[in-house]
């Protein structure tokens, strides 16, 4: 129900096109995060069937947002790549999902928004944790800190 919301409420107004779907979102994240992973990495990491990564990292070739490479570590399998189309049309979905947020949230407390942030992270860790499936997480990098983060940055 609550991404069903956000998803309603992000839409409004954006522009025909802007909007990666779920699977090429997700597909970005993990490259994006990880670096090159081939067909078997990602269909450990996800969870998914052959047939269905190639049908999803097919469609994200098509448009421009993944790369097919040699493994840069010299292995037999072919790596997919996160190009800077991807990378592009990854940030900016990003930026385009905390605006939302922002939004949305306006009018709460910082300690709101906070423990709100502390609730999924939790939610999300246990999910991964239940599944053996945990996603890897970049520290903190600019443009991904929290609505609290960034109002509580030092100025100086």
């Amino acid at each position: 129900m609550l991404l069903r919301r956000m998803h309603l409420h992000r839409n409004n107004g954006r522009r025909e096109g802007g909007v990666l779907d779920r699977s090429a979102y997700i597909l970005l994240s993990r490259l994006h995060v990880q670096g090159p992973m081939s067909i078997g990495q990602l269909g450990e990491a996800f969870g998914l069937g052959v047939s269905t990564l190639n049908r999803q990292t097919a469609a994200a070739m098509r448009a421009g947002l993944v790369e097919r490479i040699p493994d840069p570590d010299g292995g037999m399998a072919r790596k997919f790549r996160i190009t800077p189309e991807g990378e592009l049309r990854l940030n900016e979905e990003r930026t385009s999902n905390v605006s939302s947020l922002d939004r949305i949230m306006a009018d709460w407390a910082d300690e709101d928004v906070a423990a709100l942030a502390d609730y999924l992270e939790r939610l999300n860790s246990d999910i991964e944790r239940l599944h053996g499936m945990p996603w890897p997480r970049p520290k903190s990098t600019p443009g991904t800190q929290t609505h609290t983060q960034r109002n509580n940055a030092d100025p100086a």
